[in-house]
């Protein structure tokens, strides 16, 4: 190898560690934001919970898949990929809001530090 190709190489392996860096703090940012979504939706479990809600809202998730896929579409992000994230994230907080319903609000408050964040989605 020519010590141009090293140098060549040498930038690429630099402009790799920035971009990486950048992907890192994106993930980090990423984790922070869920954690709050999920402080949000405890709070919708407990309200469902408290007044004999169903733990799910279909209607609810349907308008939320379609404003994501076309958020995702205007971000020229996969919108199936969104929708896939969507029903990962909602599937969580059912099951936090059942456990919540079938707990008593109290002892579901209690075990909800489980899972994807420990709180539902919707």
């Amino acid at each position: 190898m020519t010590t141009e190709a090293f140098d060549e190489r040498d930038a690429a392996l630099s402009e790799l560690l920035g971009i990486r860096s950048s992907i890192d703090n994106i993930d980090a940012a990423l984790i922070h934001l869920l954690a709050e979504r999920f402080k949000f939706t405890q709070q919708v479990g407990r309200l469902k919970a408290q007044h004999g809600l169903p733990p799910s809202d279909p209607e609810r998730e349907k308008r939320q898949i379609a404003r994501l896929r076309a958020l995702a579409e205007d971000a020229h992000l996969d919108p199936a990929f969104a929708e896939k994230w969507f029903n990962f994230v909602v599937a969580e907080v059912i099951q936090h809001h059942e456990e919540l319903a079938g707990n008593g609000v109290a002892g579901a408050a209690a075990a909800s530090g489980g899972g994807a964040g420990g709180a539902p989605a919707s």
